[in-house]
């Protein structure tokens, strides 16, 4: 039975406006670069936490097979690959991938960016160790449908890191008042505040899907500092959730 399309034409073009700037710390995905390391830390070290590794160690992350959902330009799969792990990026947004190739390429990484979908993957029955899927389920047309394919492509015991931000008047007034009307780091309507999802619904659509939460942490924005932190207790804005799929 063919998996469903979940994918949001109007968000995918979004981006390819912006595909060209995924590399400019200073452009439209300043946010990204400057949350960058934050997201980083964490899925180190719920890797290495699950897979049992070294993150010391050269290329701790060597014989695991990693799918970056919604790569944009690769700001997450070239560190990845640089741990070890042999990454497919994966975006919907044509204009994208191009941008993350030759990014790679001068790189000196070997990184399978693909134009593509997670359904695509899915019913070409491809498997991995590790998804992320890292701020793309508010962008998409069904996000049960689109958590219940993350989990197809899945290994049994694999892992899924999700972030996204959450549903209330702060992460409006931040993520859409504060980001793109006033800071203006990112272009008007990039995001829509009724497809923001509260943790708890992510937990309920993970679990729906057949997966098992594990963990859950914020990503907290400190304006004095001018810095990211990861956060036990608030999750009110952007926030990030670990998966296992049962072996």
């Amino acid at each position: 039975m063919p998996v469903m399309n979940t994918v949001d034409e109007a968000e995918v073009a979004k981006f390819q406006a912006m595909a060209a700037e995924w590399w400019d710390p200073n452009g439209k995905f300043k946010p990204l670069h400057m949350l960058n390391p934050c997201r980083l830390d964490y899925i180190t070290q719920q890797i290495a936490a699950e897979f049992d590794r070294d993150l010391t160690q050269p290329n701790p992350f060597e014989g695991l097979r990693l799918l970056d959902i919604g790569c944009g330009g690769g700001l997450l799969s070239e560190p990845m690959a640089r741990l070890g792990a042999t990454v497919v990026g994966a975006d919907a947004a044509e204009r994208n991938i191009p941008v993350a190739q030759v990014h790679a390429e001068q790189s000196g990484l070997q990184i399978d960016y693909r134009h593509t979908t997670a359904e695509a993957l899915a019913e070409a029955g491809e498997q991995f160790d590790v998804v992320l899927n890292m701020e793309v389920v508010e962008h998409v047309a069904d996000p049960q449908a689109f958590m219940t394919c993350s989990q197809q492509l899945m290994k049994p015991g694999g892992l899924l890191i999700c972030s996204t931000i959450n549903r209330n008047p702060k992460s409006f007034a931040m993520a859409i008042v504060g980001a793109e009307y006033i800071m203006r780091w990112l272009p008007k309507g990039t995001h829509e505040w009724h497809k923001f999802i509260t943790p708890d619904e992510l937990f309920g659509l993970i679990e729906k899907a057949g997966l098992d939460p594990v963990d859950r942490k914020g990503f907290v924005f400190n304006p004095i500092a001018w810095t990211w932190s990861i956060s036990d207790r608030d999750l009110s804005v952007n926030y990030v959730t670990a998966s296992v799929k049962p072996a």
